[in-house]
């Protein structure tokens, strides 16, 4: 008797439910947009996959992206399909594609995610309705960011805000979060957020607590000052009584190399009176706009792009300044606004951090770059391929939990990142002995290897010889009581 409701049958899987347990091999059934049976599946005379040999495990969710532009512009998202991605959480570092319009040129690090007009969406409900509309390939979940804020309510950015500017802010987060945003992101360490007190952001928080929501944070320092840097996450978390995500959890500058255990060891200590957790992605090198206080003859800096100086792009700060024999600092001025991406960590750290048992990954990629770090196209069969089949830093089981229930957990996402029955059939099937990144920084551009499809919604996305096959993201709100966590839009 075939089962008529079945749309598709994997089979003979090793599946790793994302949860940490060990792998089985089993059948796993779709139906619609469901995983409708997870066990021996008879006869359906549906689509079948025989997965012999191959792991079949839940979506990877990318917890750090700013590809809130790009799931409109270029919907397909073969960046980030190719990996096995099925959800992407947009709006982090504190700059987010709405609620915000802007009048001028976006402010650094605004411009990572495009120009003036790009920045389309006065409230979060048109920019979920613009998501709606593009349907792009893979799930969207949107963080508000804290400068974005700042620059809806605030004529200066280089001050602390006002008691009535912060009451105006919250008034806009909040109808944000009632319109779906899963929470809030802070980038303190940026010029455009850096004069903001701790109180201007704990009152921010708080009402993010009201929605249910999550707190993600740029640290104020990743360099010499990042354990008072952390206290203030903490602060912020406590008080508010609302989970925190340290951003790209680092050791940033040769001075602070080797300081992972300790750093992870005060993340630790914090973690027995509050929620707290962190993301990494898995390169010893950082990439965001050219900044001039990180400029240092310590490491190597490259230059991505340059507005003023594109003919300059894809060499290092050291090659420009010899050239026009000029000071490094002089060079970096000379070439703003530029992109950079800094070799300003130790290998060592990067392990420990991706090891702790809480950190969650996250690409940080920028698409709108020119030339971006490889991060974009790589990061999540590089911790399959690299970090776990290579180096033995973690299980595979325990590397796949990381990518999906994990983040699902954090980040309130109902019914998605695990395998089990009447979950959303976001689901990846891989090889893991060939699995790897092959995007570089000098050739960024390169889809991984030993991914061979990819389902969003219980439908087939993706696969390697045919690419983006078809498009079935939505947007995602956080799960609350009782509640299913898809905003129905459009």
């Amino acid at each position: 008797m075939h089962d008529r409701n079945i749309d598709c049958v994997i089979r003979n899987a090793t599946i790793i439910d994302g949860n940490g347990g060990s792998g089985f091999v089993s059948d796993l059934a779709i139906a619609g947009d469901r995983i409708s049976q997870v066990g021996d599946v008879g006869p359906c005379g549906c689509t079948e996959i025989d997965a012999k040999g191959l792991c079949l495990s839940p979506g990877f969710i990318d917890v750090h992206t700013h590809d809130d532009i790009q799931v409109l512009k270029d919907p397909d998202m073969l960046a980030k399909v190719s990996q096995g991605v099925t959800s992407v959480v947009v709006g982090n570092c504190g700059i987010s594609a709405s609620p915000v319009t802007l009048d001028t040129a976006p402010p650094d690090p605004m411009n990572i995610l495009g120009n003036r007009f790009d920045f389309a969406f006065d409230s979060v409900q048109k920019y979920a309705d613009a998501v709606y509309q593009a349907r792009p390939a893979t799930n969207v979940a949107a963080l508000v960011g804290h400068t974005c804020l700042r620059i809806a309510t605030m004529d200066s950015l280089d001050r602390a805000a006002t008691d009535a500017e912060v009451s105006r802010m919250c008034d806009i987060l909040d109808k944000a979060l009632e319109q779906g945003a899963i929470g809030m992101s802070t980038g303190l360490a940026y010029a455009t957020a850096k004069q903001s007190t701790t109180d201007e952001v704990l009152q921010l928080a708080r009402i993010v607590k009201n929605h249910n929501g999550i707190y993600t944070t740029h640290l104020r320092d990743e360099h010499d000052h990042i354990l008072e840097a952390m206290d203030e996450a903490f602060v912020v978390g406590r008080e508010a009584d609302i989970s925190v995500v340290i951003s790209h959890f680092k050791c940033a500058g040769t001075r602070n190399w080797g300081r992972s255990s300790e750093t992870l060891s005060h993340m630790s200590s914090a973690s027995k009176q509050q929620e707290v957790a962190c993301d990494c992605y898995p390169y010893a090198a950082s990439s965001s706009t050219l900044d001039i206080d990180q400029v240092t003859d310590d490491y190597d800096i490259f230059i991505t792009w340059s507005e003023p100086h594109p003919e300059e792009a894809r060499q290092t700060i050291d090659a420009i300044a010899k050239k026009w024999q000029i000071s490094k600092t002089e060079a970096a001025k000379r070439l703003q606004p530029a992109g950079a991406v800094y070799h300003n960590m130790s290998e060592e750290d990067v392990e420990r951090v991706l090891a702790y048992p809480d950190c969650m990954i996250g690409s940080d990629g920028l698409p709108n770059d020119e030339h971006p770090h490889p991060r974009l196209w790589g990061t999540f069969p590089r911790v399959l391929g690299r970090y776990r089949r290579e180096k033995s830093l973690f299980s595979l089981e325990d590397a796949i939990r990381k990518m999906t229930s994990l983040p699902a957990k954090k980040f309130k996402l109902a019914k998605r990142g695990v395998i089990a029955e009447g979950n959303y059939a976001d689901i990846v099937l891989f090889d893991p002995n060939t699995i790897m990144d092959l995007a570089t920084y000098k050739e960024p551009f390169k889809p991984a290897l030993g991914v061979h499809s990819v389902w969003v919604n219980g439908e087939i996305t993706y696969e390697p010889d045919k690419g983006v096959m078809n498009r079935n993201g939505r947007m995602l709100t956080p799960a609350r009581p009782h509640e299913s966590n898809e905003q129905q839009t459009g």
